[in-house]
């Protein structure tokens, strides 16, 4: 029988499953599908934009979000899922040129892959230094209303419309939504590849699945800026 605790210590150890290549890539699917569903989430509350009631709607959801305990202990959840896939990747990316230094200079990668497959590393820097501007315009804002006991007060439609009054921050968060539809068209796949769910049946329809997804979630999010530009124009 095998001994479960030296299975656990082999698991967590430097030469278990975790810190195997094999190990590090399971992480990153496992982590990359927990961001997609969450990507979900977010695009529904944010698409309450849409509804033409002066934001009432998505006031309503936005601080249902900010201020329900179940949610904010996710939070705590999500953070650390982003977190991990962030250092993951990063670690991944440095193995892989530690193990090629030099690149094959015969090798067409073109015709094996597409770019944005071959471009993950830069795809996900520039998502990350978009992740960072787009939570100083929101996240920031609604936390600090709400450990000072604002929440109610918070309106968080108002400062939307003020952050997409400017054509340049329209354009920054159509630049970041663009690099996000690229990462999840190769990502999407790729994670229930790397989880071992591939088989050549569900394959095709996953990938499709994939991209359906990666093109409706990114139309929606580029959508939000761009309706809350021209409202602010026709104001």
């Amino acid at each position: 029988m095998l001994n479960l605790y030296t299975l656990k210590l082999n698991f967590m150890s430097k030469t278990g499953f975790l810190h195997s290549s094999i190990g590090k890539k399971f992480v990153m699917g496992l982590t990359g599908l927990f961001l997609i569903s969450f990507l979900v989430v977010h695009v529904g509350i944010n698409a309450c934009i849409f509804i033409p009631d002066n934001g009432e709607t998505f006031n309503a959801a936005a601080h249902f979000m900010a201020t329900n305990p179940v949610i904010r202990v996710m939070e705590i959840g999500l953070f650390a899922g982003l977190l991990l896939h962030i250092y993951q990747a990063l670690i991944l990316t440095l193995e892989n040129k530690k193990a090629r230094p030099i690149a094959y200079a015969k090798v067409n990668g073109a015709a094996n892959s597409k770019w944005y497959s071959r471009s993950m590393g830069v795809l996900g820097s520039l998502l990350l230094l978009f992740l960072v501007v787009h939570l100083s315009h929101f996240w920031v804002d609604t936390k600090v209303a709400v450990f000072s006991g604002k929440a109610d007060e918070h309106n968080t439609y108002v400062e939307m419309q003020e952050v997409f009054s400017h054509i340049w921050v329209v354009a920054i968060y159509l630049f970041g939504v663009g690099s996000l539809l690229f990462h999840l068209l190769h990502g999407f796949q790729s994670a229930f590849q790397t989880l071992g769910l591939n088989h050549k049946k569900y394959t095709p329809l996953i990938k499709k699945i994939g991209i359906w997804y990666s093109v409706i979630v990114c139309l929606l999010f580029a959508l939000m800026p761009i309706v809350m530009f021209m409202r602010g124009m026709n104001n």
